[in-house]
């Protein structure tokens, strides 16, 4: 089983919430989070952990209740989902990362996910045990 964020609802419950108040305003009262970022996230981009866990406190929502499980139907589509789902966490902690140059953090990024292609093409074999 897998889980990935209900980015739709998140946004929806990010604008009916702030209403006609400006990114600017709504981003100040959550506390971290830019008014960029926050419009990024109204147009259904995932955001990072951090910024997930300010606007669920934010809007007074538990977490679990953005999660989305599903079953997939096979166990190679579930691998590939995995594989996908962890790219894209690792990509989005990259991004996060103060200390890293942004630069050096696309470049990684970019490694991590070429890797994962490869991985996805059976070029590259896993652990087998």
């Amino acid at each position: 089983m897998s889980s990935e964020i209900d980015i739709q609802q998140l946004a929806v419950q990010l604008k009916e919430k702030r209403g006609r108040r400006g990114l600017r305003e709504v981003a100040d009262e959550i506390g971290g989070v830019s008014a960029s970022t926050l419009s990024r996230i109204e147009q259904g981009k995932v955001p990072d952990l951090d910024t997930f866990v300010r606007i669920c406190r934010w809007l007074d929502i538990p977490m679990d209740r953005f999660i989305i499980k599903d079953e997939p139907s096979s166990q190679k589509a579930d691998s590939s989902e995995n594989l996908n789902t962890s790219s894209q966490t690792l990509t989005v902690h990259l991004r996060a990362d103060k200390t890293l140059d942004p630069k050096t953090a696309k470049a990684l990024a970019h490694l991590i996910q070429l890797a994962y292609e490869a991985i996805e093409r059976d070029e590259i074999e896993g652990d087998e045990e």
